[in-house]
């Protein structure tokens, strides 16, 4: 389904999984080439040593990349499904403060897969994430590895995440 860039990001501010670990999507920008998203420390996600449990860290990264193409190659006409396939994390530093990343899909990226699902029906690659806190330091890089398909003839065309 296309939405528009508010449309989504409200529904992601107010998806139960994300607004009760206190991840909040600041804006989507470009026609969903960027996105730009919080992490609120709070006492939903503190751990036990005062930083921000892994796990919100992490699931925080899991729907963005997906979200982003799957609006983009919509908009370019194909009938897609869309998913994280899979996703590593690296944590650097504790997350003390509130944490902070941007994604950003550059034109390349969205022609290498035009490209892909055009001459073999699927798209598979795997792209870095930096999370950063309020000074800028880092304190995790993920890799998320995104799944792009087209939709087989005959199957429903549904949100898949």
């Amino acid at each position: 389904m296309i939405v528009s860039q508010n449309t989504l990001k409200w529904a992601m501010r107010l998806y139960p999984p994300l607004f009760f670990q206190r991840i909040w999507v600041q804006k989507f920008e470009n026609d969903f080439k960027s996105c730009t998203v919080k992490l609120n420390k709070s006492f939903l996600n503190k751990n036990y040593n005062g930083s921000i449990f892994g796990g919100t860290i992490y699931a925080a990264t899991d729907p963005f990349y997906a979200l982003l193409f799957d609006q983009l190659m919509q908009r370019r006409g194909f009938k897609v499904r869309v998913w994280l396939k899979s996703a590593s994390i690296q944590y650097l530093k504790p997350g003390r403060s509130h944490l902070y990343f941007t994604i950003t899909v550059t034109d390349e990226m969205i022609a290498e897969a035009e490209e892909a699902l055009k001459t073999i029906g699927k798209f598979v690659k795997a792209y870095p994430m930096e999370i950063t806190n309020k000074d800028g330091e880092l304190c995790a890089t993920v890799m998320n590895e995104v799944y792009i398909r087209n939709l087989h003839q005959g199957e429903t065309p549904r949100v898949a995440y």
